[in-house]
């Protein structure tokens, strides 16, 4: 039957009489096919503690597209159907498979650290990367002055005595006037650099592109200097990036570079610091002391000997808390998904993936400019 139709219709329309070359054929005659002016739905995936707020404030600045909330117990899987993602997967991701499946543009991180996200595959492809260096370079700066000054001023030992009820004066020391060194000097290092001065400190820092050096910086040296600045430092504070070059970093031999005197603060990744050789550092009285916001493992097992150690002060990986961060973290978002959308170079955007971190070279956009 169908073919004797085909049939019919093929001698109609050869019998038909041509219309004239001015003819226009009413919209209705002519429905268009279902792929004419078909457009693919963008599909944006979240994994960063967003509110409703947050999607709706991403959704109308991208309409057009789908925007999911996938949350950790969902990012693993949302991701192989992504053509964006924004976001800091704290779960396994099968992110190799994530770039063989060739769907994946962009990837924004919710952290400044990117170990997260950037594996040798992801690395070696084409997605782009993006980080959120300096969107929490305040509350990280506030949190290291926190840890810091809670160390030099005896605090933990004061909570204690507190607890037994005991009034009892105890030796301090002070912050103020000291030796700074800072092992990184991006977003939250410069931050740091700018409240430090404030003290009164002698800043010191390292970098593996030192340049741009503010006025209230003593030194701003490349990273190969590090041996030549730990033995002048009263104070260094760990700000660098975890890649290959970095990981531990901090080992026994920097640690015997320190002053015996000196204080070790991370505020970036517990990676960067041979955990045994501090351990080792502190119980021998090789450094006077450690604060960190990262530990490595991480979290710390309550057996670990770093529990254990004099002079330390432990907090769990909570330095980038703030009751504005989500706020801040959607609206950089915003800001970049308008620039995609424009074709413009994106905020932070890493030109070499490898490195983890955005350069300073004038030529990508900076979340925070000096």
């Amino acid at each position: 039957m169908l073919r004797t139709a085909s049939a019919f219709w093929g001698l109609f329309w050869k019998a038909a009489p041509k219309p004239p070359k001015n003819f226009e054929a009413p919209s209705a005659f002519f429905s268009p096919s279902p792929t004419a002016n078909h457009k693919k739905i963008m599909r944006l995936v979240l994994c960063y503690p967003v509110s409703q707020k947050h999607i709706d404030q991403i959704q109308q600045t991208v309409p057009e597209w789908e925007v999911v909330d996938a949350g950790q117990e969902g990012v693993a899987k949302e991701l192989f159907d992504a053509d964006f993602f924004c976001g800091h997967a704290k779960v396994p991701v099968d992110w190799e498979g994530v770039v063989k499946q060739g769907r994946l543009q962009w990837v924004q991180s919710s952290a400044a650290g990117m170990d997260h996200c950037l594996t040798p595959a992801v690395i070696d492809s084409e997605i782009i990367v993006t980080s959120a260096s300096g969107v929490l370079s305040d509350q990280v700066t506030e949190h290291a002055i926190a840890l810091i000054t809670g160390w030099t001023r005896s605090m933990p030992r004061f909570y204690t005595a507190h607890e037994k009820r005991e009034f009892i004066r105890l030796p301090t020391t002070d912050l103020t006037r000291k030796t700074v060194g800072i092992v990184g000097f991006g977003g939250v290092g410069r931050r740091l650099a700018r409240v430090l001065a404030a003290f009164d400190c002698r800043i010191l820092a390292t970098d593996l592109f030192p340049e741009n050096q503010p006025a209230y910086v003593d030194q701003l040296l490349p990273e190969t200097e590090l041996h030549t600045m730990l033995p002048q430092c009263d104070v260094v504070i760990l700000c660098a990036p975890l890649n290959a070059s970095t990981y531990q970093m901090i080992g026994k031999e920097e640690l015997a570079a320190m002053q015996t005197t000196a204080l070790l603060a991370n505020m970036a990744r517990g990676s960067l610091v041979d955990t045994d050789a501090l351990v080792a550092a502190l119980n021998d009285g090789v450094i006077a002391g450690t604060v960190m916001d990262v530990t490595d493992p991480e979290p710390l097992p309550p057996e670990h000997p770093l529990w254990e150690t004099p002079q330390t002060i432990i907090t769990p990986h909570v330095a980038g808390q703030s009751g504005w961060r989500i706020d801040r973290m959607t609206e950089m978002y915003c800001q970049n998904l308008v620039r995609w959308q424009q074709g413009k170079k994106l905020i932070n955007q890493l030109d070499e993936k490898a490195l983890g971190f955005p350069k300073r070279d004038g030529k990508t956009p900076l979340w925070i400019e000096e």
